[in-house]
C-alpha cells in the first residue's frame, strides 16, 4: 500500500504544556459535508477541545470547525459534540488508563491522512506547575545552547 499524504490541519500545542503524553493514539470523526469542507478550508481549532469516554463510546467536545461559507441550511453548531471513531479494543484499553488517577484523553492534532479527516488524541498525565518551570528552563537551554553555536559558526 502507498504512503498516503498527512495535512496538518489544526494543532494543539497547549496540550504539551499542560500534560505528560504518554501515549498517542489515532481515530476517525464522525462529520458532515459542510463541516468536512470547512476542514479542508483549514478552519477548525482544538485549543480547548477534550475527549471523553462514555458508554463504550469516544467523544471530542469543543472542537470548533467553522461553518462552512456556502453550507447555509445544512450547516451544523460548531462546537456539537462529535464522536470519534476507534476499534473497541483501543477503546476498552483507554477506558482502564483513565481510571487511573491522574490520566485523561487530549486531542493533540486534527490532519487528513489521504481523504479522511483524522484526530491524535494522547493519553495524558497533568503537570504540576513546577514540572512546567523545569521544561521551560530546559528549552530555554536548548535555546541558548542552538544561539551560541550559530555565533560561533560565523
Amino acid at each position: 500500500m502507498g504512503k498516503e499524504s498527512i495535512k496538518l490541519i489544526a494543532n494543539n500545542k497547549k496540550a504539551y504544556h499542560d500534560y505528560f503524553i504518554e501515549d498517542k493514539y489515532e481515530a476517525g470523526i464522525e462529520l458532515f459535508g459542510t463541516e468536512v469542507k470547512s476542514i479542508r478550508m483549514g478552519k477548525c481549532s482544538i485549543k480547548e477541545a477534550y475527549v471523553r469516554i462514555e458508554h463504550g463510546q469516544v467523544y471530542i467536545y469543543g472542537m470548533h470547525v467553522n461553518p462552512y461559507e456556502k453550507g447555509n441550511i445544512f450547516n451544523r453548531d460548531p462546537l456539537r459534540v462529535r464522536k470519534l471513531l476507534m476499534h473497541r479494543l483501543e477503546i476498552r484499553r483507554l477506558d482502564a488508563k483513565i481510571a487511573q488517577k491522574g490520566y485523561t484523553l487530549v486531542p493533540l492534532q486534527v490532519y487528513f491522512k489521504g481523504s479522511l479527516v483524522k484526530v491524535e488524541i494522547g493519553l495524558a498525565r497533568g503537570k504540576k506547575l513546577y514540572d512546567k518551570r523545569e521544561d521551560m528552563a530546559k528549552k530555554d537551554a536548548r535555546r541558548e545552547v542552538q544561539r551560541e553555536f550559530k555565533q560561533n559558526l560565523r
